[in-house]
């Protein structure tokens, strides 16, 4: 959940969040335990594909040990989700420390997991939400390059950059103006380097293939990442921000539930690490499956369910 997430949207829309018909299939099956009863658990996504991935993860894995479990899935950025999160209508939703920190509260984040975790959990506290434990995967902004000007050059990090004469970024507007985009690499790293717009995807990584432009953020469970013919630079002055996946939690919801409710949840997010939730993502945006299927078998293949 990056800031690269952040969208405007209407009070309008707002109003009308719990409205949305959930997507994402996933409960058509009973529970194949007994049913701990209650008033089920609502859990939301953000309008992107790993946001989804992650809530039918972790609501899978409650259905499959008897929790009543209704979705909210798809329904768009943190402006929109945020105050029906914090009003309790919506309990429970996956989100991204480093943005969650900057985007849902506009504060600077640490530089490391464990503080972003004790910061994001004081600014939840007051709206009565609380974090269990954050898992090792991420999902942030990372810079590539093609992989034969790497090895040309021996890029392996942004400050590798400055052996090249020029330096052109492509992305999206915003990343003019952010210190985890372009603002980092000419303010941080003190690069000689140029910014390009290019709204959409597609045509950023097309200016990349071509040579017309030196580098590209993405986010780092694209499957470019680990694509051999791009080369992932290392952020070794940290402007982008961690961007561990943490569940956030209605503390009504956690404290009806008790430890087993917690530990269960926690379990899911101690296995699941960036490269996995890279693959689960291009399961879906790549090869067309559906997040509540994808969601399924990791968690069987974990033996989670």
């Amino acid at each position: 959940m990056r800031w690269t997430r952040k969208l405007r949207v209407t009070a309008a829309l707002a109003a009308g969040v719990l409205g949305l018909t959930a997507c994402g299939g996933g409960g058509d099956d009973a529970p194949a335990v007994q049913s701990k009863g209650g008033a089920p658990i609502v859990v939301a996504s953000f309008n992107f594909t790993d946001s989804q991935i992650l809530a039918e993860l972790y609501a899978n894995a409650l259905e499959a040990k008897g929790y009543p479990v209704e979705r909210k899935l798809n329904l768009g950025s943190r402006e929109l989700i945020y105050p029906s999160l914090k009003s309790g209508e919506l309990q429970f939703i996956p989100e991204y420390q480093g943005a969650a920190i900057t985007t849902g509260f506009g504060q600077e984040a640490p530089k490391d997991a464990d503080a972003e975790h004790e910061q994001l959990a004081k600014l939840l506290e007051p709206s009565g939400v609380a974090l269990l434990n954050y898992a090792p995967a991420e999902d942030k902004n990372t810079f590539i390059v093609k992989a034969d000007l790497a090895k040309e050059k021996g890029l392996a990090s942004i400050s590798d950059l400055k052996k090249l004469d020029k330096v052109i970024l492509a992305g999206g507007p915003e990343c003019e103006k952010r210190i985890p985009c372009f603002l980092g690499f000419k303010d941080v790293y003190k690069l000689n380097v140029t910014f390009q717009t290019a709204q959409e995807a597609g045509p950023r990584v097309a200016q990349l293939r071509s040579g017309a432009v030196t580098v590209i953020p993405v986010d780092s469970v694209n499957p470019l990442v680990g694509d051999p013919e791009f080369v992932a630079l290392t952020d070794e002055l940290g402007i982008v921000p961690k961007e561990n996946v943490v569940p956030a939690v209605n503390k009504k919801v956690l404290d009806e539930r008790g430890a087993d409710f917690s530990t269960l949840i926690n379990s899911v997010s101690a296995k699941l690490t960036t490269d996995e939730l890279r693959d689960l993502n291009k399961r879906v945006d790549s090869d067309g499956e559906r997040p509540a299927d994808v969601a399924k078998d990791w968690l069987s293949k974990q033996a989670l369910i």
